[in-house]
């Protein structure tokens, strides 16, 4: 059955807000989607018809990269990725250094681009971020985490 807008999605003891979400989502989430069929798929094809999706100058750098070189993508591929995401997303450029300390630098650009980017959460695969998730001002989420979010949503209204 169709996932719909809920009334928001859980995260611990607190819900994102009654209202279409802010999706930021992280490079390995946007190459799996688009290489490959699954649950990141899915979640970029609920986020595009449901809610707002927000990606940053960072990930669409490091998109391109990963596309051609680990997926081993067609550069025409992701070059219409990058246009189709442009398209279709708001896209954050230079974010204001913002002094968080992860473990890999590029993390940092993506994080400091999806508080930005007013999201209301971040959807990512990378273990430092989602062992951040405490501390960061903004929702971090696993891809199974807010796709399940979306689901218990889902059934809320049924």
């Amino acid at each position: 059955h169709a996932l719909r807008r809920g009334p928001g999605l859980p995260h611990g003891r607190r819900r994102l807000p009654r209202r279409v979400v802010r999706v930021f989502l992280d490079t390995n989430v946007l190459a799996s989607a688009i290489a490959t069929r699954g649950i990141c798929h899915d979640i970029l094809h609920v986020t595009l018809a449901e809610h707002e999706l927000v990606v940053g100058e960072a990930v669409l750098t490091e998109l391109g990269r990963v596309l051609v070189r680990k997926f081993r993508l067609d550069a025409d591929v992701a070059k219409e990725t990058d246009a189709f995401l442009r398209r279709e997303a708001e896209v954050v450029g230079k974010a204001p250094r913002l002094g968080f300390v992860l473990r890999d630098a590029d993390d940092i650009a993506v994080l400091e681009q999806a508080i930005a980017g007013a999201s209301d959460v971040l959807v990512s695969g990378d273990r430092d971020f989602l062992d951040f998730a405490s501390k960061a001002p903004v929702r971090i989420l696993s891809p199974r985490g807010f796709w399940d979010s979306l689901r218990e949503d889902d059934a809320t209204e049924d």
